[in-house]
């Protein structure tokens, strides 16, 4: 199956990112020429390392590329301070050198992890992004935003920092559990959601072929489909100064709701963010901003796809008392002057960046919507 390749546009921060089958095993050949000598250390955990790691070691000996491998404990709560520290730790024991390339090989968490480690290593290091998750490879993998979690709220610290390159080898998802696929289908749900209305409307019919373990050509052009659209928008708006923030659809809601669970995996992020994106739909609604048939249409759609389409829906193990998620929400990057931002929506495809969300009105809602 021929690659695809996505550019983002950065000018000398530009990079390419590769959409495929079989990318671990040529990953050596498509790494050699960016590295100042053939050797580079690879950030995973235990259960990528595992299920992919051979893939990985032997691609990079086709081009004679020796690596180190640190593996870490799979989890949201690696997305800290003390793992931060231990890696960054690692790296420097390993006498990783600003222009060496550093190797995040997992999903999400691995991804803004190393990548934020990348960032403050010598004041800047470079590193390539190896997604293996479907969230990843569609949405965190591309535009440069590294962070950790704290107990005030999800990715509070962190750095803008762009990879080098991206390689999205789409055979890696084959083992992953169904949770985790549609974890990250909500991300590429989102794409269709914010401008393009088509797309939306493909992924209805598609959605469940795409989830489903003969799904590799449809997870192919989603997750090219998204990450062009996700280019796009990031080579206008990297440090999210104006339209970029629409990439936040439903984040707003959904980081206070993985907040309630503890950042746990009680609540997967992509799960988080399904329910917030019906969350935003519903308080779009409830305010006249679209039309109730479009709230209902998405919810609908989440729901076929296995994912949960609003608070009900949830694990009854959180905090979701108002008080508590609207705290949370209060943290969130996008708050100026002590005034939410919220990403909603005047239909499906039409998204908009909304900064007078009334607190209050915000907090009527979520009781309403606690209260289903």
């Amino acid at each position: 199956m021929t690659t695809e390749i996505v550019s983002l546009p950065l000018g000398p921060r530009a990079y390419d990112i590769h959409i495929g089958e079989g990318l671990l095993e040529e990953a050596g050949p498509l790494l050699a020429p960016m590295l100042p000598r053939l050797r580079a250390v690879v950030v995973t955990d235990e259960n990528v390392f595992a299920a992919q790691g051979a893939r990985l070691a032997a691609g990079l000996e086709k081009a004679a590329i020796n690596a180190d491998f640190i593996k870490l404990t799979p989890g949201e709560a690696t997305k800290s301070f003390s793992e931060l520290e231990k890696l960054t730790g690692q790296l420097l024991d390993l006498n990783v050198e600003r222009n060496d390339l550093v190797i995040a090989f997992g999903g999400g968490v691995i991804g803004d992890l190393t990548g934020f480690a990348s960032a403050i290593l010598r004041r800047g290091c470079r590193f390539a992004q190896l997604p293996t998750s479907l969230l990843a490879q569609a949405d965190s993998a591309v535009g440069g935003k590294t962070a950790i979690n704290v107990r005030q709220g999800k990715n509070l610290i962190g750095a803008f920092h762009q990879p080098a390159i991206v390689l999205a080898d789409i055979t890696a998802l084959e083992t992953l559990p169904l949770r985790e696929l549609r974890a990250g289908y909500a991300e590429i749900v989102k794409y269709g959601l914010i401008a393009d209305r088509a797309f939306f409307e493909w992924l209805e019919t598609t959605g469940e072929a795409l989830l489903s373990k003969t799904g590799a050509s449809e997870r192919i052009y989603a997750v090219k489909k998204s990450c062009a659209a996700k280019a796009a928008i990031v080579g206008a708006d990297e440090r999210e100064k104006g339209t970029r923030a629409l990439l936040n659809l439903g984040h707003t809601f959904g980081h206070a709701l993985e907040g309630a669970f503890g950042f746990s995996d009680a609540l997967l992020h992509g799960e988080a963010v399904a329910a917030g994106m019906a969350l935003a739909f519903d308080f779009s609604a409830w305010q006249g901003r679209c039309k109730a048939e479009e709230a209902a249409r998405l919810r609908a759609h989440l729901k076929k796809c296995g994912l949960p389409a609003g608070i009900g829906d949830l694990p009854p193990s959180g905090n979701l008392a108002p008080e508590a998620l609207m705290k949370l929400m209060m943290q969130d990057k996008k708050v100026e002057a002590g005034k939410l931002t919220l990403v909603l929506a005047s239909a499906i495809g039409d998204a908009m960046i909304a900064k007078d969300a009334d607190a209050s009105e915000i907090m009527e809602f979520l009781k309403i919507a606690t209260a289903r």
